[in-house]
C-alpha cells in the first residue's frame, strides 16, 4: 500500500512563514500592550510650527490646549520642523512614522549587522526578525506613538561613530553635532569623542553644533533669545521629575524622597555615573570596541538627564546589540555567553513590559523597585556591559577587531605547530653543521 508523502517547504516559503509569525506576535502583543498616546509630541511640534509660522506667534509662548506643553526644543530644531505649517495633520503623521521607521531600519542594520555576518545567517531573514523584535520594545514604540525625534537622533549619533568616526572620516562628528543642535542631550556624545581623545571628531561635532546655533539665531532670532535667556531653564514645560515615566537619577531620587528630593544626592550619583562611563569608555575605545563605548555613553545620557521619559530611552537599543553580539560570540567561553544571553533576554524582556507604570504613584515597598525598574536596569549595565579586551590582554590565539566587517573579535592567522617545529629542526641541522657535530634526521619517529 503506498503511502502519501506531504510535499516539503522550500526554505524561502518556511523563512517567510516565521517572520510573518513573530510580526503577528509583535502586532498582537502591541494591540494589547501599546499606550495609545495619539501622537501628542508630534501635536506639540505641529501647533507650535502653525503658531510661529502661520499666526506669527512667539513660537515658545505656544501650549497644547488644555495643557502646560509646548515646544522646548533649541531654534534649529523648529527651523526644520517649520515646514510642517504647511502640511495637513495626517500628512504630518505619516511623515513621522515613515521617517521613524527607515531610521530604526538603518539602525537596526548598523547595529547587529557585523553579528548576521559574523554568524552566517541570512540577512533579510535576520533582519526581519530583528525589526519585529524592536517594535515591541517600549521605548521605540513610545517613540512612535509619540511622534517623537528620539529615533532620528539616534540614526544621526550612530550612523556618526559608527560610520564615520571609526572610519577616520574628516567627517566624523558632524553627526553628533547635528544632532546636539536639534535636542541638547546628545551633546554629551561630544563629551564622549573628548574623554576617548578623538579631537577632531569632538571639534567636528562642536563646530556643526555652534554652526547650526548660529543659523538658526540669524533665522528668527527672537525665539533663539527667547530660548537661551528663558525657555531652555524653564524644566515645569517638561513635568514633574516625580513622575513616573522619568526614569533619569533626578526620577528616582524624587520618587525616593518625594515630595522633598535631595538635589545634593542627585548630583553626587550623576557625578558617580560619570566616573563609571568614563573609566568604561575609555577601556572600551582602547580596545577598538566602539560599539560599547556607544552603548555606555546612550546610558549615561539617559541616566544624568534632568528628565529622561522612557520614549527617551531608544539609546538603550545598542546596549542590547552588546548583549547579542557577546552572547551568540563563540570565541566567548560557553559559561559566560549562557549568562550574557540570559541578562540580555531579561533586560529586553523588561524594557517591554511597562513595568513602571503597575507602580505609579506607588513609590512605597515593592514601588521602590518596580517604579525605577528602567533606571535601576540602566545603572546596572553601565556597570556590567561586557567591553571587548585589548588583543594584548585576549587569552589564547591573538584578536583584533574588525570594525568594517565585526563586532566582534577575528582570530587572526596562527603558524601551523608541524611547520614550526619543522623549521626549528632545519635550522638545528645548520647549526649542527657549522659547529662540526653529526646532525640529527629532521623528521622524528
Amino acid at each position: 500500500m503506498l503511502t502519501a508523502v506531504r510535499p516539503k517547504l522550500r526554505p524561502r516559503v518556511k523563512q517567510v512563514l516565521i517572520v510573518a509569525a513573530v510580526w503577528a506576535v509583535v502586532w498582537a502583543f502591541l494591540y494589547v500592550a501599546a499606550a495609545r498616546n495619539g501622537y501628542f509630541d508630534l501635536k506639540v511640534y505641529y501647533g507650535a510650527m502653525d503658531y510661529w509660522v502661520n499666526k506669527g506667534g512667539d513660537i515658545y509662548d505656544y501650549l497644547v490646549p488644555g495643557t502646560p506643553y509646548g515646544f522646548t526644543y533649541p531654534p534649529f530644531a523648529a527651523a526644520l520642523m517649520s515646514p510642517m505649517a504647511l502640511i495637513g495633520w495626517h500628512t504630518a503623521i505619516a511623515i513621522s512614522v515613515t521617517m521613524n521607521v527607515v531610521a530604526l531600519g538603518c539602525i537596526v542594520t548598523w547595529l547587529i549587522g557585523p553579528v548576521i555576518k559574523r554568524q552566517g545567517w541570512q540577512f533579510w531573514f535576520s533582519l526581519a526578525i530583528a525589526m519585529g523584535i524592536v517594535a515591541a520594545f517600549e521605548p521605540v514604540r513610545e517613540t512612535v506613538n509619540f511622534g517623537q525625534v528620539n529615533i532620528l537622533l539616534l540614526f544621526m549619533v550612530v550612523g556618526d561613530l559608527l560610520l564615520l568616526v571609526r572610519g577616520g572620516s574628516r567627517l566624523g562628528g558632524i553627526g553628533v553635532g547635528l544632532a546636539t543642535a536639534i535636542k541638547l542631550t546628545p551633546g554629551v556624545f561630544i563629551l564622549y569623542l573628548v574623554v576617548t581623545r578623538r579631537w577632531r571628531a569632538a571639534a567636528v561635532s562642536t563646530a556643526t553644533a555652534a554652526a547650526a546655533t548660529w543659523a538658526a539665531a540669524t533665522f528668527a532670532p527672537d525665539a533663539s533669545r527667547v530660548f537661551w535667556t528663558d525657555a531652555m531653564w524653564n524644566t515645569d514645560r517638561v513635568g514633574s521629575a516625580t513622575f513616573v515615566s522619568n526614569q533619569a537619577l533626578s526620577g528616582l531620587v524624587a520618587r525616593l524622597f518625594n515630595p522633598d528630593p535631595m538635589k545634593p544626592l542627585w548630583a553626587l550619583l550623576v557625578l558617580g555615573a560619570l566616573a563609571v562611563w568614563a573609566w568604561r569608555v575609555r577601556k572600551a575605545v582602547k580596545a577598538g570596541d566602539e560599539l560599547a563605548g556607544l552603548a555606555l555613553t546612550g546610558l549615561v545620557g539617559c541616566m544624568i538627564s534632568p528628565i529622561s521619559w522612557i520614549h527617551h530611552l531608544v539609546w538603550v537599543l545598542p546596549s542590547m546589540a552588546v548583549l547579542l553580539d557577546h552572547a551568540t560570540d563563540r570565541s566567548t567561553e560557553a559559561r559566560r555567553r549562557r549568562h550574557i544571553m540570559i541578562f540580555g533576554i531579561f533586560s529586553y524582556l523588561l524594557l517591554c513590559s511597562r513595568t513602571p507604570w503597575a507602580f505609579h504613584m506607588k513609590f512605597d515597598g515593592l514601588g521602590l523597585i518596580g517604579g525605577n525598574a528602567y533606571i535601576l536596569l540602566m545603572i546596572a549595565l553601565l556597570i556590567t556591559l561586557p567591553i571587548r579586551e585589548p588583543a594584548s590582554e585576549s587569552s589564547g590565539p591573538a584578536r583584533r577587531a574588525n570594525p568594517a566587517t565585526s563586532t566582534g573579535p577575528v582570530v587572526e592567522d596562527v603558524p601551523d605547530p608541524d611547520l614550526v617545529e619543522i623549521d626549528r629542526r632545519v635550522s638545528a641541522a645548520f647549526d649542527a653543521k657549522d659547529a662540526g657535530e653529526p646532525s640529527r634526521p629532521l623528521v622524528g619517529a
